[in-house]
């Protein structure tokens, strides 16, 4: 009778436990709030002829170009929002005008900025893909890049990009003359301010920079001199994973839309979250497979002006395109 008793009140500390558990980590997973994205199209399939990709990893959005990181082809594709290919430019290599696995692309009045991954340097084309300049080189001092993932570009003209290997941001002025860097992993890499692979930035109107701090599974945001402002990602957004709502498991590309939301590439989640400025989680769309609306890896993404999301969907060697719901 006494083991009998023992058991029951064992059982039943045990289901507290687990309603606790329960409870508590549903306490860190949002509800979705307000209209989301609908699917609309898509194109591209895996190869090297135009309008094929091999790895695409980079996207940048104007009133009617879509630009393509074609990451392992070393090229840049142009299309229109409906997806036509247009033309291509850019070959694997590191002379002027060739590329070295191109990633997150950015473009700020009329020229586009290319992060070169394999090269360690930002080059700058024209919209019709002639090169004009290049900023920076390998290695680990001041304005120096080891893998750069992302660039964001001022008003000012100033660059801010998202030194992978290096784990920091750096800013530089528009001729690549160093500022100052900050986020330099500390011991765990998961304190405020601190970076595990950053892989792109974005920045406000308002001058805030938003850091998809990629392996760290997580956003953090900095004024325009690097003073953190907060971060956010699973709970207390010290770098914890997972599948849930507002949780990220490798972010890897972050935009800002026409009305100040953040929208994060969610890398093994196969998704794209939408937060506040301030990190509440909105909204989610896509899902995993090779389907209409599922991405195998969303890497990268931009915002068109009207609101419209075209999205590197990586791994099935495409661009999505979705729009918000009215």
């Amino acid at each position: 009778m006494q083991v009998k008793r023992f058991l029951k009140a064992g059982a039943i500390v045990a289901g507290l436990v687990a309603v606790a558990a329960i409870a508590s980590c549903a306490a860190f997973i949002p509800s979705e709030k307000g209209p989301g994205y609908e699917f609309v199209g898509a194109w591209g399939s895996k190869g090297s002829e135009p309008g094929q990709f091999d790895d695409p990893t980079g996207v940048a959005v104007t009133a009617d170009k879509v630009f393509v990181a074609d990451a392992r082809n070393g090229r840049i594709q142009v299309f229109d929002h409906e997806g036509q290919f247009k033309r291509a430019f850019g070959t694997p290599g590191d002379a002027a005008g060739e590329l070295g696995r191109p990633m997150n692309l950015t473009i700020h009045e009329g020229e586009l900025y290319v992060p070169e991954y394999m090269n360690d340097r930002i080059q700058v084309f024209s919209q019709d893909g002639d090169s004009q300049r290049m900023i920076g080189g390998p290695g680990e001092g001041p304005g120096e890049f080891d893998a750069p993932g992302g660039v964001a570009v001022a008003a000012s003209g100033d660059l801010f990009v998202a030194d992978f290997y290096n784990q920091r941001v750096q800013r530089l002025r528009a001729d690549g003359e160093f500022i100052r860097q900050w986020g330099t992993t500390g011991e765990t890499g998961r304190g405020a301010g601190e970076f595990t692979y950053p892989t792109d930035v974005a920045l406000a109107a308002d001058g805030t920079l938003y850091v998809a701090d990629g392996y760290g599974n997580r956003v953090q945001a900095f004024d325009a001199e690097g003073e953190f402002l907060h971060k956010w990602g699973g709970p207390f957004a010290i770098g914890i994973y997972g599948p849930f709502n507002g949780w990220l498991t490798t972010v890897t590309g972050i935009a800002i839309g026409p009305d100040g939301q953040v929208l994060s590439a969610d890398f093994y989640n196969d998704r794209v979250q939408v937060f506040t400025a301030e990190g509440k989680f909105l909204n989610t769309f896509g899902d995993t497979g090779d389907g209409p609306g599922q991405f195998n890896h969303a890497i990268a993404l931009d915002i068109a002006p009207d609101g419209t999301v075209f999205v590197a969907d990586f791994q099935n060697n495409r661009i999505e395109k979705w729009r918000p719901v009215q």
